[in-house]
């Protein structure tokens, strides 16, 4: 604690009026929006321009408006006197036409959104500006006309400390120089509940990612604790600022694993001012029908299979039907005929278009419509556009048109070909083996699409279908995390929804455990759609200490031999405890190891085999310890400090202890075991203690 008799810093007292004005001034930009006029007025009546403009205005006043636990600023650039100006480039806020500039004495307060005051000028720069590039990538070797950076210290929101970081005159020797003291503790700060940004501590190599232009898919094969979820997140928030016109029209979608994982991230992207971003998990994102079912793993990997969209595909294409009759359309006491071999030709060539099935049932339509009202003109039979437009809704030439193009619907088409084995066999021959048609049967009596017991797998394959059908509307950016655990078919629902090649995807190999992963990042890249695109490795970890990184990583030459082994910025001793259980049981250890890690700071995890974790939850709150267990509780992240996690929800989330009970049933939870191991290994940040009654698997012992 501050002695309170200890005179303040005037530095410290600068920066707090500084930082009391901003928060005034971003006061007063919110006060003017909510103000301003938005009616066009009675001489206008325009009830939905009116309602517009009103909508407008909220979401323009819900963006600026303050988060009272949140830091305005984090950090400050000083430039050389006279360097930055009124119209400096990169000062300015994309999509505004206010181009405010830093105080007299060129220092650029940088923070998480533009602050300026009522003449214009600058008093904070939104971190995504290019000016404040600088704050993450300057260095003594580089110091992009920067003079000195200071970072600050808060307590709360209250600014409490500040450090400074020469770089002009540091001179090259400087770049070897540990972490700064302020950087350490904001990166290793307890936390509670979810996820928070990390735009203080972006480091240069994410900061590269980050900055990544919008029409480039992005791929990150990241390590536990390098930040490869903090990078799509801030990466699609500094899209969002940059390309603000293009990425409202097609909008951006963050797809997670689980809802589990989507409820950790929930805070990140407000905080950082960005509130229309949607957030779905990939079965969400697909589900055209209700999943009642798991998957038996044969039957996930086998629908999996990219093979599967050429299954699909035939069979979609094997409805048309080669016309049995003629056409024969009435007018008046005239009749026009289409023979059978005039309508095959014109769906032949329709089809030979390339078009998406629906598509092409609609050209058909017009093509039938057309060709009689050519035969009607050659005999001089009087024609206009009406004559056209009557011909495509008559009765019969629709008839015929759903006769040789019926319409589909791709959850029904699916259903059929997976409960009929003679249709799978045709549509399958020479792409599926007789064992792998027979895995992929729905199970039961399957009556009608809505009432089929569908699982995760079946979405990919429905959704195939309908794009097939459809084409579906294009995203304007797409971050897929976890990536690693999509299958190919998975790979190929999200391609279809990218616009113009531009996707954030990250994951890590190491932590795959789905049955029908694809096996490396080129793989899924050429089922994305984005084969030229590479991958980027980041192996620094800045949160996830060496001593239980390193614990966890001799699982890696098991899980993922070609993988660099993570690389730990920091070292905590006595981060890692191994305990036997003893005599107590596992139950009693584990109840003990909570209530440790409860004594020190921040958010604690108890992970545990899937089928284990109901008993110990209720362990732990027998013993009187309150917890929460995600899964079953909603909002189980941040309800508690202590929160129980299924090892198979653990992915992507962090705690800052965490308490691995019997790591042995974890690895032996299916073909995929040792990869969630590593997982539930690699969730803490400050401490981890894993409790075992039976003996550990042979690579950690």
């Amino acid at each position: 604690m501050p002695d309170p008799a200890r005179p303040v810093d005037p530095e410290i007292r600068a920066e707090r009026a500084h930082l009391a004005a901003a928060r005034e001034a971003l006061r007063r930009m919110r006060e003017d929006v909510l103000t301003t006029r938005t009616a066009v007025g009675d001489a206008v009546v325009d009830k939905y321009t009116n309602a517009v403009l009103r909508r407008s205005r909220a979401l323009r006043a819900e963006h600026l408006a303050d988060l009272p636990d949140v830091p305005l600023f984090f950090g400050r650039l000083d430039f050389p006197p006279g360097t930055v100006h009124e119209d400096a480039p990169g000062t300015e806020e994309p999509g505004t036409d206010v181009a405010p500039g830093p105080r007299p004495d060129d220092a650029v307060h940088i923070g998480r959104r533009n602050v300026h005051d009522a003449a214009g000028t600058t008093m904070v720069i939104d971190w995504r500006a290019p000016i404040a590039g600088a704050f993450y990538r300057a260095s003594p070797r580089e110091p992009m006309g920067v003079r000195r950076r200071r970072r600050y210290g808060f307590d709360g929101a209250r600014l409490t400390a500040y450090e400074d970081e020469p770089l002009a005159a540091a001179g090259p020797a400087a770049d070897g120089r540990p972490i700064s003291g302020l950087l350490a503790a904001e990166i290793e700060r307890p936390r509670s509940g979810p996820m928070r940004d990390i735009v203080a501590t972006i480091q240069p190599d994410q900061d590269d990612l980050v900055r990544a232009p919008l029409d480039r898919v992005v791929c990150v094969q990241g390590a536990p604790g390098t930040g490869k979820t903090a990078v799509g997140l801030h990466r699609v928030a500094y899209l969002l600022y940059m390309e603000r016109e293009r990425l409202g029209r097609a909008g951006a979608v963050v797809i997670g694993p689980n809802r589990a994982f989507l409820d950790y991230i929930r805070n990140v992207l407000p905080a950082l001012g960005e509130l229309g971003v949607a957030h779905t998990t990939i079965d969400d994102l697909l589900g055209r029908v209700e999943v009642r079912r798991a998957e038996e793993p044969d039957a996930a990997r086998i629908k999996g299979d990219a093979r599967m969209a050429e299954v699909i595909r035939r069979d979609l294409w094997s409805r048309l039907r080669p016309p049995a009759e003629t056409l024969v359309v009435r007018t008046g006491a005239r009749r026009w005929r289409l023979y059978p071999d005039e309508l095959a030709a014109l769906a032949d060539e329709v089809r030979g278009r390339g078009v998406p099935y629906g598509a092409g049932r609609g050209l058909f339509a017009g093509r039938v419509a057309r060709a009689l009202l050519a035969r009607m003109e050659e005999a001089g039979w009087p024609c206009d556009d009406r004559t056209l437009t009557a011909l495509g809704r008559d009765r019969d030439v629709r008839a015929a048109v759903a006769e040789v193009w019926p319409a589909c619907d791709p959850a029904r088409l699916v259903l059929g070909l997976l409960t009929d084995p003679g249709r799978l066999a045709r549509a399958a021959d020479g792409v599926l083996d007789p064992g792998e048609q027979a895995a992929l049967a729905l199970p039961g009596r399957q009556r009608t699409a809505a009432a089929a017991r569908w699982s995760d797998a079946d979405l990919a394959l429905i959704d195939e279908a309908a794009g097939l059908i459809e084409r579906p509307a294009a995203l304007g950016h797409v971050v897929v995390d976890e990536a690693q655990d999509l299958s190919p078919m998975q790979c190929r629902a999200i391609g279809r929804r990218l616009g113009p090649a531009s996707a954030t995807v990250l994951g890590d190999l190491a932590q795959a455990t789905h049955p029908a992963a694809v096996p490396d990042w080129p793989a899924l890249l050429h089922h994305l759609g984005a084969p030229d695109a590479a991958h980027t490795e980041l192996v620094r970890g800045y949160r996830v200490p060496e001593q239980i990184i390193g614990f966890a990583a001799r699982l890696l030459k098991e899980i993922a031999p070609t993988l660099r082994e993570p690389e730990a910025v920091r070292s905590a001793p006595g981060s890692l405890r191994v305990t036997a259980a003893g005599d107590g049981g596992l139950r009693a250890a584990a109840v003990r190891a909570c209530t440790e890690a409860l004594a020190g700071e921040g958010a604690v995890g108890l992970i545990a085999a899937d089928g284990d974790i109901a008993d110990l939850h209720g362990a732990v709150t027998g013993a009187g310890v309150g917890a929460s267990l995600l899964g079953a509780d909603d909002g189980a992240m941040g309800a508690q400090r202590l929160v129980c996690v299924p090892a198979s929800l653990a992915k992507g989330l962090e705690f800052d202890a965490v308490v691995v009970a019997e790591p042995a049933r974890i690895a032996g939870s299916g073909p995929r075991g040792a990869h969630r191991l590593y997982i539930a290994l690699t969730r803490a940040v400050s401490t981890l203690h894993v409790v075992h009654a039976a003996p550990l698997p042979e690579p950690l012992r």
